[in-house]
């Protein structure tokens, strides 16, 4: 029996290798933790890839082309298109998953709408997109947002905005407060998107994400090398982050982990992965140009 204890343990190490090994992001199309945080997961063209207890593995179930991907603290949501095969409409709208992205509800919009900029509040059910084209219920394009699950959208007026988008996120308590990084800087609306003003400028804005106390906000920026910052949101002085070296590479998403909240992960547009447990004063590389560690 001992022989065969270690045979199996032996078998179990050598799956959990050869799982790691075969990981790739092909593509980075989000960045998130489970509610619990044991889980990093990241959204790609071919299904979901999930990073714990120090090992990469594939996510059980479809490998959708998963989109806009977004976490709430108890619901994620995403949009998209199916997997080959799978028979289920394209794009997708808008969906939900309650169960760490095992199953997923429509929410509609099914063969209208892929939201490419998707954003979420970790606490209330706010839901924003920066809709691509006119739809059943979004009349024209531009900056959107439901608080009943997608039934209705409103429209945002997004005045003051400047340059193509590139990112959203919204306040973890506060519905109505949204940040929005674009081709001329970093924006913020306390107003639900009707009024922007500018946070950051002179560099290109690539990332947003609002600390989970509400108090904060990260966001990337690319001016001849990655920059990455946190400013507070009562209007004190920002303050530079440390980063790896990146060279021509910048942040395109930033997380933090939900049950330790010193924990924060930054995925490159070159597809790699960082992880810090220090309030982001170091970095430990995960995955590098899409190969994991």
């Amino acid at each position: 029996m001992r022989a065969m204890h270690w045979i199996f343990i032996g078998l179990a190490a050598a799956v959990a290798t050869q799982a790691a090994a075969q990981v790739t992001l092909m593509h980075v199309h989000g960045l998130a933790y489970s509610p619990d945080g044991k889980r990093l997961m990241i959204p790609s063209h071919h299904g979901l890839v999930v990073y714990e207890n120090g090992k990469w593995f594939k996510a059980p179930g479809s490998q959708h082309d998963y989109m806009g991907f977004s976490a709430s603290g108890k619901t994620l949501y995403t949009s998209g298109h199916p997997a080959p095969g799978s028979g289920l409409v394209n794009p997708f709208g808008l969906l939900r998953s309650r169960d760490g992205g095992k199953t997923w509800e429509k929410l509609g919009l099914e063969g209208e709408s892929d939201f490419h900029l998707l954003a979420t509040s970790w606490s209330t059910n706010a839901v924003y997109v920066w809709n691509p084209a006119p739809s059943s219920r979004m009349k024209r394009p531009g900056l959107h947002y439901t608080l009943n699950e997608g039934l209705v959208w409103k429209p945002a007026r997004a005045s003051g905005l400047e340059g193509d988008l590139s990112a959203l996120a919204v306040h973890p308590g506060d519905a109505a407060i949204v940040a929005v990084a674009t081709s001329s800087g970093v924006f913020l609306s306390r107003d639900s998107g009707e009024r922007f003003v500018r946070l950051a400028g002179g560099a290109e804005g690539l990332s947003v994400h609002f600390d989970l106390d509400g108090n904060s906000l990260w966001y990337g920026t690319f001016d001849g090398r990655a920059r990455l910052a946190r400013a507070p949101l009562d209007g004190g002085t920002g303050a530079s982050v440390d980063l790896p070296v990146l060279g021509q590479d910048a942040v395109a998403y930033i997380a933090q982990n939900p049950a330790a909240r010193s924990e924060y992960a930054i995925a490159t547009f070159a597809r790699s992965v960082y992880l810090s447990k220090d309030g982001a004063r170091t970095w430990k590389k995960i995955a590098e140009r899409g190969r994991a560690e």
